[in-house]
């Protein structure tokens, strides 16, 4: 992989990116900060997760997978599908 892979997910009033990095890893970004990264790594699926604070104590909960050998994503928000799993 030479490039940078990148979900964009609307969470409320915020955004949320899974990054699939050049190098392999996993990243989830919220409005411009890294909140979690998983190195490349033979274990499948890679996992990051992070919980989201709305306004009046509302929160979600976003979680991506990624199988590298397969080049399948998943991203969820409170469990709910954000997107079909997709190839890389």
């Amino acid at each position: 992989m030479d490039r940078d892979r990148t979900l964009t997910v609307p969470v409320g009033h915020k955004c949320a990116c899974v990054v699939v990095a050049a190098d392999g890893g996993l990243e989830l970004w919220l409005d411009g900060c890294l909140r979690k990264r998983r190195e490349p790594s033979p274990r499948e699926p890679l996992y990051v997760w992070t919980n989201v604070e709305l306004h009046w104590e509302e929160h979600r909960y976003v979680e991506a997978r990624y199988w590298p050998g397969e080049g399948r994503l998943e991203v969820t928000v409170n469990g709910e599908p954000v997107a079909p799993a997709a190839p890389g």
